[in-house]
């Protein structure tokens, strides 16, 4: 792990801490990188509640409530998608903050309209949901760590500028 994705899930831990507020992931392309890093943090499991590794559809829909309509019109890495995951951890874990990603780490699996390194995101904080789409550079681990950063810069910003989205 890079000394800035540490840092700030260092940072993200204390913010979280001072709020008396939780964190959940719901992960596919990252693996559990994301929730790897914010375990990594000594005192996480004060902030930290749950990881979802939903990497197979199925357990987008057993797991988190996805609806198989939504996997089958519009994808896995999808917004539709992204906004279930988010929404369904932050239910079950019952946590301040959530945040899911899906996208396609590569080296295989893009298409023209959802290139290798194109990664969906969303965030739910204060019962609202958010989504963002972006497309990295870079091999499998690249995309993974760019996505896990990513992650984290969105979640701290959540929780020290506002608490909407």
């Amino acid at each position: 792990m890079s000394e800035v994705i540490f840092e700030t899930s260092q940072r993200l831990g204390d913010c979280l801490l001072k709020q008396g507020a939780t964190v959940t992931v719901a992960e596919s392309c990252t693996g559990g990188a994301l929730a790897s890093a914010m375990t990594d943090v000594a005192g996480s499991s004060k902030w930290f509640r749950v990881g979802f590794i939903t990497y197979a559809n199925r357990y987008k829909k057993q797991l988190l409530s996805v609806p198989d309509s939504i996997l089958r019109r519009d994808g896995a890495v999808s917004e539709a998608v992204v906004r279930e995951m988010a929404i369904g951890a932050a239910r079950i874990a019952e946590a301040d903050y959530a945040i899911a990603i899906s996208g396609i780490a590569g080296p295989g699996g893009g298409t023209t309209d959802k290139p290798v390194g194109t990664v969906w995101f969303a965030w739910f904080a204060g019962g609202l949901v958010g989504a963002q789409r972006l497309q990295f550079d870079g091999d499998r681990r690249a995309v993974r760590s760019q996505a896990v950063a990513f992650s984290l810069q969105q979640l701290l910003h959540l929780a020290t500028e506002s608490n909407t989205v």
